[in-house]
C-alpha cells in the first residue's frame, strides 16, 4: 500500500484489504521508511506532532500478538486529549478501526537527551510523568499482523488521554532511583466497575523508564527519524493486555501513589 493508501485508511477506520495485507514487505527498515512518508503527509496538511507513542514494550503479550520487539509511532496533536479537573476524558471511536484500550506511563520531556544518553542523562532530559490511557487500533482483520504491518499501521496509535503530570525530581532524585520506583508499581483496570486485569509496570521492558532508553537508541537508529524534542509526549507500553472498546463503555485505571487514576467514557 502506497503512503497515500495508508492514511486514508486511518482516516476512514476502514480495515485494509487482505490482498494488501499480504503484499507488505516484513522488513522493518523498510516499514519505518514508508511510515515516516505517512508522517509527511500528516505534517503537510496541518497536523502537528507531539511526541511518540512506544508499542509492544510488554513482554507479557509477545507471544499472544507475534510481536516480539518494540515498536514505534507518532502522537500528533489531533490524537491527544487530557482529562478534566475529575480526572475524566472521552473518545470518540466511531472512525477507529477494531480499538482496543492500554493503561500507559506517560513521559513528558524537559529537552533532547544527550547524543551518549544514559539512564541518569535520560532521567536529566525528562520533566515530568503521568499516568495514561492510550487508545490503540490495527486496520488488519482481526489483529492479524506481522510486526511490519504494526509500523507502518502509525504504530497502532489512534488517540493518547494524559492524566495528571508529576515532576520526576518530586519523585526520584536520580534515574536508577525513577527506574526502581516505576518498577514496583501496579495498577487495576476495571469497566462498568468491574475488575478486567491487574497491571505491572515491570512487564514493561523491566520499567517505563528502560522502555524510553530503549526507545531513544531505537529512533537514533532509524535514519530519517526526527530526534526527541523539549515539550515531546511519550507513551511507553501498556502494563495489560489490549481490551476492545465499544461505545458506551467506562473504563478506570486505579494506582498506587503518586500515580492518579484516570476514567475514560467511550462514545
Amino acid at each position: 500500500m502506497t503512503p497515500e493508501t495508508l492514511l486514508q485508511h486511518m482516516d476512514s477506520g476502514q480495515l485494509w484489504p487482505q490482498s494488501a495485507l499480504a503484499r507488505i514487505p516484513d522488513a522493518t527498515a523498510q516499514a519505518y521508511q514508508t511510515a515516516l512518508q505517512v508522517r509527511q503527509l500528516r505534517l503537510a496538511r496541518g497536523e502537528l506532532p507531539r511526541g511518540f507513542k512506544i508499542g509492544f514494550t510488554n513482554r507479557s503479550i509477545w507471544e499472544r500478538y507475534q510481536v516480539f520487539e518494540p515498536i514505534w509511532g507518532t502522537v500528533w496533536n489531533t490524537t491527544l486529549s487530557t482529562v478534566n479537573a475529575a480526572g475524566e476524558c472521552s473518545v470518540d471511536i466511531s472512525r477507529m478501526c477494531q480499538p482496543r484500550l492500554e493503561p500507559e506511563l506517560v513521559f513528558g520531556m524537559r529537552c533532547t537527551p544527550p547524543a551518549e544518553v544514559t539512564l541518569q542523562s535520560l532521567f536529566a532530559s525528562i520533566d515530568w510523568m503521568a499516568s495514561g490511557f492510550e487508545v490503540v487500533q490495527s486496520h488488519a482483520v482481526d489483529w492479524k499482523f506481522k510486526v511490519a504491518d504494526t509500523i507502518i499501521d502509525s504504530g497502532l496509535h489512534a488517540h493518547l488521554v494524559l492524566g495528571p503530570s508529576v515532576p520526576v525530581a518530586d519523585v526520584a532524585g536520580n534515574g536508577e532511583a525513577l527506574h526502581a520506583l516505576l518498577a514496583g508499581l501496579s495498577l487495576t483496570l476495571t469497566q462498568a466497575g468491574q475488575f478486567v486485569e491487574k497491571g505491572m509496570a515491570s512487564h514493561v521492558l523491566d520499567s517505563p523508564l528502560m522502555a524510553l532508553l530503549h526507545f531513544v537508541r531505537a529512533l537514533r537508529n532509524c535514519p530519517g527519524a526526527p530526534d526527541v524534542q523539549a515539550g515531546d509526549v511519550i507513551t511507553t507500553g501498556t502494563w495489560t493486555d489490549a481490551w476492545p472498546l465499544l461505545a458506551g463503555q467506562v473504563w478506570q485505571s486505579q494506582y498506587a501513589p503518586p500515580l492518579v487514576g484516570l476514567r475514560l467514557k467511550v462514545v
